[in-house]
């Protein structure tokens, strides 16, 4: 449907704008009375709604209520307020031409020049953890079509979405007015404001979609450009970091000393949270070209659960631990540091550090800490970029209570394990989520003692496995992220001396891989559920 047009030679030229009349509503109040008294100083008048005009009054500065501009009261527990014509009016009134000066003056209405709104929180009442109607209180309406509506109207009406731009409209009120060009800055501002806004609302409801009825048919992703990378995945790929509204993750974290990050650095660090954060217990995950070279929890009864827990996944496989990346499910104390002094590491990640610990890491000013963000958990949906778009599901997660999900694991060979080898066995099934397919982790004490990983077949991710743990194979526990096609990969496995298998099931031949593991003695369970990770 086509606008109204008008003739151009109609409009009046306006550069400089007074303000003589300001419309402002914020839900944040930062800096509210300071850009109160400049404009009460300026002799603007202040309309104002609900709580902004009551902060207003209160401060001692007169305030002219919606309700007295529009006729109408607040209504409906406050979702009508600025919903009416002599509102809209009086902001969308293009003074450029002298027709919309007329019916402004036939109607009754004065004109804005300044509009301050900042909208409902609807991201933060998001990450508090709210739900339901709680969430849905905090979309606003009247704000972006306020906000809209005045940016629409630049030519007019200045308009101020955050108290980052307060201290500009203040000296711009005191020399005269608001020029044209910063005017259209703002609304550039503005209607980047209510895009991100209505993308975050519009993702929470598809969010809610994902977690009922299924996919949505749309989906947005929008992030802002955080830092530029020194290069992508090789030097001769140019990169950058972005960050979405929303996001509570590694993009998110605080880098408390090192070099800057790299490309390379970000996805280790992300592959390690996947890792480290899959278990309950203190544990700490090494990871080396985004695979895991050791993941382990605590020792029983260790004085430093977090220290014990870097340990043993370091002992996994030493030598590729040179130069990894670290992620600690627990604050990291003094003893781990120094159990990392001599040991080249490109970054360390965890929810907090000891401040004894970051003086020992000022030592090697080349590491890399991050701190992640309070609200830091993992992701709900992944999302992949493919040629030409991109695909989207549920993120690959454990149930909280895996152990209860344990008891319905269907025995295939051998006796139930005792309860401290079936711990090893849920470790090392949650360890190889965080594999690259083909995935088999060989554990003992919930620590890899050996990992084969990202074989084109499941034969080699055994040799593998098996040849990094050398002697500690021969009582270990193996688990696989899927099926065993035959009965080879088991038997490589089975010759090791490991003695019970975990994996999915669901090949043809299970009933020859569950013959080879009966003819060894050995415990073998089928989950029903595979890990792949590609």
């Amino acid at each position: 449907m086509a606008g109204p047009s008008h003739d151009p030679a109609l409009y009046r030229h306006r550069d400089t704008v007074p303000v003589r009349r300001a419309l402002v509503s914020v839900s944040d109040k930062t800096d509210l009375l300071e850009l109160a008294a400049a404009l009460a100083g300026a002799g603007v008048e202040i309309v104002s709604t609900g709580s902004t005009a009551a902060t207003i009054r209160d401060a001692g500065y007169e305030v002219t209520d919606v309700a007295s501009v529009t006729g109408f009261p607040e209504s409906l527990g406050g979702r009508v307020k600025t919903l009416h014509p002599s509102v809209h009016a009086g902001l969308l009134a293009d003074l450029r031409l002298e027709d919309h000066e007329k019916q402004l003056g036939e109607l009754g209405i004065e004109p804005f020049e300044l509009v301050v709104v900042n909208l409902y929180p609807f991201v933060e009442t998001v990450r508090s953890g709210a739900e339901g109607d709680d969430v849905v209180e905090q979309i606003d309406i009247g704000g972006p079509a306020m906000v809209r509506a005045s940016a629409k109207n630049f030519a007019n009406v200045a308009i101020v979405v955050s108290p980052a731009s307060y201290p500009a409209i203040i000296e711009s009120i005191k020399a005269g007015g608001t020029s044209l060009t910063q005017r259209r800055d703002l609304a550039a501002r503005a209607f980047a404001h209510t895009a991100e806004y209505d993308r975050a609302v519009s993702t929470w409801f598809a969010e809610q979609t994902l977690e009922g009825a299924g996919l949505p048919q749309h989906l947005t992703i929008r992030a802002e450009r955080l830092n530029t990378l020194r290069y992508g995945e090789n030097s001769h790929q140019r990169a950058a970091i972005y960050t979405r509204a929303g996001g509570h993750g590694i993009a998110q974290a605080t880098q408390l000393q090192g070099k800057d990050m790299s490309y390379n650095n970000y996805v280790d660090a992300d592959a390690a949270l996947r890792a480290a954060f899959d278990m309950v217990k203190p544990a700490v995950a090494i990871i080396k070209h985004a695979n895991p070279c050791g993941i382990a929890v605590s020792a029983p009864n260790a004085l430093d659960e977090i220290a014990s827990a870097h340990l043993r996944a370091h002992e996994c496989d030493p030598v590729s631990a040179f130069g990894g990346v670290i992620a600690a499910n627990r604050t990291v104390t003094l003893k781990m540091a120094e159990n990392l002094r001599d040991i080249f590491t490109e970054v360390i990640v965890a929810p907090d550090f000891e401040p004894e610990a970051l003086e020992v890491f000022k030592l090697k000013k080349n590491l890399r800490v991050l701190k992640l963000p309070n609200d830091w958990q993992q992701e709900r949906m992944d999302v992949r970029l493919v040629s030409g778009g991109l695909l989207l599901q549920d993120a690959d997660r454990f149930p909280d209570d895996i152990e209860s999900v344990a008891k319905d694991w269907q025995l295939v060979s051998g006796e139930r394990p005792a309860d401290d080898d079936m711990t090893n066995l849920i470790f090392a099934w949650k360890a190889c989520r965080a594999v690259k397919s083909n995935a088999i982790v060989l554990a003992q004490g919930s620590a890899t003692v050996g990992i084969g990983m990202g074989q084109v077949n499941r034969v080699d991710s055994c040799r593998l496995a098996v040849e990094r743990a050398g002697d500690r194979a021969a009582g270990s526990v193996a688990a696989s992220d899927a099926f065993f096609p035959f009965a080879d990969g088991p038997q490589v496995l089975l010759d090791a001396g490991i003695k019970a298998i975990i994996q999915p099931g669901g090949s043809v031949r299970d009933e020859e891989v569950i013959a080879a593991a009966r003819a060894a003695g050995v415990t073998m369970f089928f989950t029903g559920e595979r890990h792949f990770f590609h």
